[in-house]
């Protein structure tokens, strides 16, 4: 048992992994066939996550040179001021796309009880400061992919509509939403496509054969990986590459590489 305790503590939170889902994107351009799209979510910059694993993470992304990096949120676990400047100095080394880099905010990055808006600027000041375009309600051309990116549910600016009702059904177009469970409310007009999202953890600590025992989201079913969903939508939620607490077991953190194709 301790043999197990010691593994989940002090292997598993650190032992990345580097996932390869095929993502077939309607419309897409030809000379993106092949493209790859890397998620990096839930970092989690903060006093329970190793600076030099987010900095050998951010290099890993680095040697792959992907074409795209989306951020899909919870930038931080918020404890004091000193998260801001821990995050600006981590994303010195953030990885970046050669065609675009987009990101979003989560829960985690609106503070106490997701209402605080001035620390959520902050956050997506020190991200373009680092040169990720950050997506609130928004949607950006990024290389010839469309990307739209969703705010947070849990916060008091998760407002959607307008841009999907505009822009979601754009060809080549993805969709970054950090809760998953947005994909379920009555949002989504004409969207058929990729939802990208976090927050989840993999359920961080998982039970082999069975359900995490805690996920923060109301569909239970919705842990990590791919889902099919209403309205010709798929969505995929990554484990992330952070944690709350130093502890993950049968959910290692992960960032998925998708390779784009044709639809």
């Amino acid at each position: 048992m301790a043999a197990v305790g010691l593994y989940a503590w002090r292997i598993e939170p650190h032992w990345l992994e580097f996932s390869r889902p095929i993502m077939p994107v309607r419309g897409l351009a030809p000379e993106l066939e092949g493209a790859t799209l890397a998620q990096i979510s839930d970092i989690h910059v903060g006093p329970e996550v190793d600076d030099d694993y987010l900095i050998e993470s951010f290099r890993r992304v680095k040697e792959v040179a992907p074409e795209f990096v989306a951020y899909t949120g919870d930038w931080v676990t918020y404890d004091s001021p000193r998260e801001m400047t821990q995050l600006r100095s981590m994303l010195k080394h953030a990885a970046l796309g050669r065609l675009g880099t987009v990101g979003i905010l989560g829960n985690h990055d609106y503070g106490e009880r997701w209402q605080d808006l001035k620390m959520a600027q902050e956050i997506c000041a020190i991200a373009k400061d680092s040169g990720i375009t950050m997506l609130r309600n928004e949607a950006v051309d990024a290389g010839g992919l469309q990307i739209i990116g969703i705010d947070d549910l849990w916060s008091p600016c998760f407002a959607p509509t307008r841009v999907l009702g505009h822009s979601g059904a754009d060809d080549s177009t993805i969709v970054l939403s950090h809760n998953p469970d947005s994909a379920d409310r009555p949002v989504w007009a004409n969207y058929k496509g990729w939802i990208l999202s976090g927050h989840t953890h993999g359920g961080q600590c998982r039970p082999p054969f069975l359900p995490p025992p805690y996920i923060p989201v109301l569909n239970k079913r919705y842990i990590a990986g791919e889902y099919e969903l209403s309205g010709e939508r798929k969505m995929y939620i990554s484990r992330g590459v952070g944690h709350l607490e130093r502890v993950r077991f049968n959910a290692r953190p992960e960032i998925p590489l998708f390779q784009l194709r044709r639809a």
